[in-house]
């Protein structure tokens, strides 16, 4: 049986009543829309298990999707220090349960407003719509921001300050194409590249270096 996302119930039921409702109404010929709809809301809130590795040291990646950039910078809200970031795009073909990259305490959950531009934007983390999550690591503060896109008007964080959090662990969702940022410290070892499919709670996007 297919794990569901508890947040796509209200959308499967919407148009699971809605099939029934045409198909009385009109027939089972215009009935195949809303049906088709309904069979999209199941599989886009597929939420499958995942093989969470257990090397120390390692940051998962806490979005299905490709990595859209890999930059360092200075996060001066949050971190406020120098960071590499790696941003991961979602599609709305991918599974959008958000996981932890890595053990931790959540130190902050903050809700911010804004717009809802194109994902794949550079500046949609700041414009639009977004969570932000700093999670309190044995390796220094990271932070984790769910990013509504032009579809996704929602993103749903689970967690509240002072919940525990293992790698892999599902925290989250945002709902249709989107994207996730991850900030974390500036001399960590990145092990994917630019365009690369990555999993949630299962690919490595980057490592500690050694004697770090």
């Amino acid at each position: 049986m297919v794990r569901l996302a508890p947040e796509g119930y209200p959308f499967i039921a919407g148009f699971g009543l809605l099939t029934l409702v045409v198909a009385f109404l009109t027939g089972p010929l215009f009935a195949s829309v809303p049906f088709v709809l309904t069979l999209f809301m199941i599989y886009f809130f597929r939420d499958p298990e995942r093989n969470v590795p257990a090397a120390a040291g390692c940051f998962l990646s806490p979005a299905d999707g490709r990595v859209m950039q890999i930059i360092d910078m200075n996060e001066s809200e949050y971190l406020r220090s120098d960071v590499k970031e790696i941003s991961i795009f979602m599609s709305p073909l991918n599974v959008h349960v958000n996981r932890a990259p890595c053990d931790g305490t959540v130190k902050r959950v903050k809700h911010n407003k804004g717009k809802y531009t194109a994902a794949y934007r550079e500046d949609s983390s700041l414009k639009n719509e977004n969570i932000a999550m700093v999670l309190e690591t044995k390796y220094g503060d990271i932070l984790v921001r769910q990013v509504a896109g032009f579809l996704a008007r929602r993103a749903v964080c689970r967690k509240r300050e002072g919940d525990v959090l293992k790698g892999g662990e599902r925290y989250g969702i945002i709902k249709f194409s989107s994207r996730l940022d991850t900030y974390l410290p500036k001399d960590v070892e990145v092990k994917v590249k630019l365009g690369e499919k990555v999993k949630a709670g299962e690919t490595v996007i980057a490592a500690v270096r050694r004697g770090g």
